[in-house]
């Protein structure tokens, strides 16, 4: 079942945390303008900044858990479940978990792959802020969604550090019944 999200309360001023993310040209494939979050990631502070800004985007007494999908949306779903002690989801490539699990495939914007999550992680009913670093054609946050829906989680929020709106991610995202709210973008991308 597809709700409508409400609002997200968009945090501003984040030209100090786009300041530390550094652009890699032609990765992994030539034509792509990588944005890379690992610099941002080394300074403690910012962060800090980046997870503390996030929560503040959510209200968690309408979040049951926080599904990170790998890899660096890993580390981002780690600070936040621990922020505001909400349970934490692994989103993960093909056959990296233990035990049964589900899964969707999905197209990239240079190749296709599969991500899956435990079988039964999460339960009818449960509200899943779906996280990851970087949103670009959405993708990868798509199928994110699909995943935790297929198993009867309601996902209306997606949390991204970067969002490159060029790519149509966040678009498709809305289009899905889903608010994408990100700390910086890129355009032209």
């Amino acid at each position: 079942m597809t709700t409508t999200a409400p609002p997200a309360r968009i945090p501003e001023g984040n030209a100090d945390l786009k300041a530390l993310i550094r652009t890699i040209p032609d990765h992994p494939v030539p034509g792509i303008q990588f944005r890379d979050v690992s610099t941002l990631l080394l300074d403690g502070n910012a962060f800090r900044a980046t997870i503390d800004r996030l929560a503040k985007a959510i209200d968690p007494a309408q979040v049951d858990l926080i599904a990170g999908i790998e890899a660096r949306g890993f580390i981002v779903a780690a600070g936040l479940s621990y922020t505001l002690t909400k349970g934490k989801v692994m989103l993960r490539k093909q056959g990296k978990l233990p035990g049964k699990t589900v899964g969707v495939d999905y197209a990239l914007e240079y190749g296709a792959d599969r991500i899956e999550m435990h079988l039964g992680a999460v339960r009818p009913g449960q509200r899943v802020v779906l996280v990851d670093d970087l949103l670009a054609t959405g993708g990868t946050a798509l199928a994110g969604v699909a995943l935790l829906r297929s198993q009867g989680a309601r996902v209306d929020t997606a949390l991204f550090i970067v969002d490159l709106p060029d790519l149509g991610g966040g678009d498709r995202l809305r289009a899905a019944g889903v608010t994408p709210v990100s700390l910086v973008s890129f355009g032209g991308d």
